[in-house]
């Protein structure tokens, strides 16, 4: 006799099954409401303290900076001389050995003249796109020294950098950001931690040359450029002028279209902070600080216009609304002319005391290969230095001797509090309970389980409780449909691994209800990475009798090892690596057996029996040669 009932949950509307994402839009709209009432009754006292509140969460948010400022070591390394203005190419240290390769444009005449930090957006060749030149260019003729920097995974600074083919190997610009940025989050810290402490470290730089007014230094960039802007406007309060461009809208409009972007974009708890893109301004308040827009961006216009209102009431209170610009433009996402030119006319007024046009005149832009700061446009093909993935590496060492596990265990709490796990009502899968012939059976929660393999879980006498977590495919926007939940999660300041579990907990319930099944003796089992899943659930439940996890990475620690690591993006849990890893797990788990099978390097390649034991000493720890079927590997487990 063979039962199959489904577990269906219904939602409103006519959609049968609530999914994660409609769970994480109910909280997302109620930190919308619950800001925008807050905003609305400011004083001019309360924005003051908002100001630095801002700021405050912001730094918590991405890590913190560093408690000192390294030597920059900056050296010119090449330049040329055009009309009205020369070059330097210029390499600094943000970090120690960790190279920021920059373009410095320098008026003619007789300094020392206001400058401009130049953030490039997410082109491949960085601060080189012909695009951005035109900026460069057109500030220096009108007497901006301009510093014109590569972010990291762009132009030349690739990190994943295959030294043979110079290429990426991890994807250049936002693959290699959001490649980073996944491993920086298990020690606590962010990608865009790095980005900005290069743009502070521009204005040091900046700062120290005879040539700049280091009151008069701003910043601007378009896209991710004007992501890092609005960072700093935040986080660096020397700067006298911000513009960032196509960059500013609202969340209330992207979460649902196009949803949440590149790594560096994406902060936890951010939104759970009732923080939003106004505030970037706020911070900045009374600077001038101004938004250039596209109608037709994929940024939602009509959260930009949301946001310039939000501006333009909070700089009233500091009697500054002149200083809150604005300008858009009927066209597509980029840092067009009309935008640039407007850019133009915002620093002429407050950084020179002028009214002016703005206009551009006809620019002649540099190849490629004269502005490069490093031999061949490579700095890590010629120059010895750190990577955002190697520094966060050695930092990862230095944690795991120090995570909170390593001293007493791995408790429920500790799992609870770092996965931000609270058991939701809703249910966000279907569960699928398939039955033996024999009377009571055991049962086994399976998840991600082949269909092969749920067969022979039956066919050995128990009663298997299916689960399947969504594939990750992409989007229109490019990014998966897994990575954009896990960063709404993380916005929310929760995880997708916390919101599997609270589904794993109504999976118990469902069977201690069943007269039908032995809810004395349950098994989990868990495949890729649902097997990082299966592991917390049998931590968090000591009625699991024993776990098998199959084809799992072998750890956090290992992922932030790795050169290059894939498909991992739901099981990343920010900070995990201070309190507790995978193998805390397994130990936490004993004296009931912990079966690893197959387990991964953070590429997905599998790793020698012997790597494994190490990891897991006390675990049962083995293969699943090809063709082997379920019943013959899990033997033993199935006992």
């Amino acid at each position: 006799m063979r039962n199959t009932f489904l577990v269906l949950m219904l939602a409103a509307g006519a959609q049968a099954q609530p999914s994660i994402d409609n769970y994480l839009s109910g909280l997302a709209e109620a930190s919308f409401r619950a800001r925008t009432e807050t905003v609305s009754k400011l004083t001019r006292a309360q924005a003051e303290k908002r100001r630095d509140e801002i700021r405050a969460k912001i730094l918590a948010e991405i890590g913190g900076y560093p408690a000192t400022k390294s030597p920059l070591n900056a050296r010119i390394t090449g330049g040329f001389q055009r009309q009205g203005y020369r070059v330097e190419n210029v390499i600094y240290e943000s970090l120690p050995r960790f190279h920021v390769t920059a373009n410095l444009y320098i008026p003619d005449g007789a300094g020392p003249f206001p400058a401009l930090i130049g953030v490039a957006g997410h082109s491949a060749n960085g601060k080189a796109s012909a695009t951005y030149q035109h900026v460069w260019i057109s500030m220096a003729r009108r007497g901006y020294v301009v510093l014109a920097i590569d972010p990291m995974g762009q132009g030349e600074r690739l990190e994943t950098l295959d030294k043979l083919t110079r290429l990426p190997r991890g994807g250049a610009g936002t693959s290699e950001h959001t490649h980073n940025g996944m491993q920086l989050l298990l020690t606590g810290n962010h990608i865009a931690r790095y980005e900005s402490w290069d743009g502070v470290r521009a204005f040091d730089y900046l700062a120290s040359r005879k040539e700049v007014d280091a009151k008069r230094i701003a910043v601007a960039g378009n896209s991710g450029g004007g992501t890092q802007a609005a960072y700093l406007s935040v986080l660096d309060p020397r700067l006298a002028a911000i513009v960032s461009s196509c960059y500013m809208t609202s969340w209330k409009e992207l979460w649902y279209k196009p949803g949440p972007q590149d790594a560096e974009q994406v902060f936890p708890g951010f939104l759970k902070d009732q923080l939003d893109f106004p505030d970037f301004a706020f911070a900045a308040a009374p600077r001038p600080f101004m938004m250039t827009t596209a109608i037709r961006d994929f940024f939602p216009i009509e959260g930009a216009r949301r946001t310039r209102d939000e501006i333009r009431g909070f700089f009233r209170l500091f009697d500054a609304e002149v200083k809150a610009g604005y300008f858009e433009y009927d066209d597509t996402h980029g840092w067009s002319k009309p935008r640039r030119q407007a850019a133009y006319r915002f620093f002429d007024q407050w950084l020179k005391g002028q009214s002016t046009d703005g206009a551009e005149p006809d620019i002649v832009t540099e190849p490629e290969q004269l502005l490069y700061a490093a031999p061949n446009g490579q700095v890590l093909a010629t120059i010895d230095g750190e990577t955002t993935q190697s520094i966060n590496a050695r930092e990862a060492l230095a944690m795991y001797p120090k995570r909170a596990a390593a001293a007493k265990g791995v408790d429920r709490r500790m799992i609870e509090s770092r996965l931000r796990y609270e058991p939701v009502a809703t249910r966000f899968h279907e569960f699928a309970l398939d039955m033996p012939s024999n009377a009571k059976p055991p049962v086994i929660i399976a998840l991600n389980a082949t269909k092969g393999d749920l067969e022979e879980m039956r066919a050995a006498g128990y009663a298997v409780l299916r689960m399947q977590f969504p594939a990750s495919d992409p989007t229109r926007s490019g990014y998966t449909s897994q990575y954009q939940t896990a960063s709404r999660a993380f916005l929310m300041g929760r995880t997708l691994l916390g919101l599997q579990l609270s589904d794993i907990q109504h999976a118990m319930r469902d069977i201690a209800a069943n007269p039908a099944i032995d809810g004395t003796r349950i098994r989990l089992y868990g495949r890729g990475t649902a097997a990082v899943t299966a592991l917390h659930a049998a931590a968090l439940h000591p009625t699991v009798a024993s776990v098998a996890v199959e084809a799992m990475p072998l750890s956090y620690l290992a992922i932030t090892q790795a050169k290059l690591h894939r498909g991992l993006v739901e099981i990343i849990v920010p900070g995990i690596l201070k309190d507790y890893d995978l193998p805390d797990l397994a130990a936490a788990i004993a004296p009931r057996p912990v079966y690893l099978v197959d387990t991964r390097d953070p590429a997905g390649v599998p790793l020698m029996e012997a790597a494994v034991h190490a990891a897991y000493p006390k675990s049962n720890v083995q293969y699943r040669p090809e063709g082997w079927t379920f019943a013959k590997v899990y033997e033993r487990w199935l006992r």
